[in-house]
């Protein structure tokens, strides 16, 4: 008698599932990497930036090493699959404050310029904020998505 094998559905779904967490990953490392090595590069004109904003002012000179290592730091958890879940919220966590800090200078500041590098720094205002909320939920997405604990 032959004997055939049939993966249990669920294994199909959990692969999928996972796939879909990684591309999640890989977009925001690529994200973070980009934007920390563009800060980096070009440090003087981002702590210049920042400087210039009315919310930020005080704290530019620890703020402009803090967010790209911060970003860096986000993006090595993401890679480790051990701290994936770690990863993903401490993303959510620094996408939502730069979500409200976008959401804060729209509604409270004029000609503020932007502090991103690289082609993030061509967008406008409005488009930041929709970059940000479409990788707010793309965070939460993978957050939902994370397989739960075995007890």
């Amino acid at each position: 008698m032959k004997s055939t094998t049939r993966s249990h559905p669920s294994l199909g779904l959990a692969r999928i599932r996972q796939s879909l967490i990684d591309v999640i990953c890989y977009c925001f490392i690529l994200l973070f990497l980009y934007a920390a090595a563009a800060k980096l590069l070009d440090y003087r004109k981002f702590e210049l930036q920042i400087s210039k904003s009315p919310i930020l002012t005080d704290f530019a000179g620890v703020l402009a090493w803090l967010v790209p290592v911060a970003e860096i730091l986000i993006a090595i958890l993401l890679l480790i699959s051990k701290t994936t879940s770690l990863g993903l919220f401490a993303a959510l966590g620094l996408m939502s404050l730069f979500t409200a800090y976008i959401i804060a200078i729209l509604n409270f500041s004029e000609n503020i310029p932007c502090s991103c590098g690289g082609v993030l720094a061509h967008m406008s205002w409005k488009q930041h904020l929709v970059f940000n909320v479409a990788f707010v939920a793309l965070a939460v997405t993978g957050i939902l998505m994370q397989p739960k604990p075995k007890k």
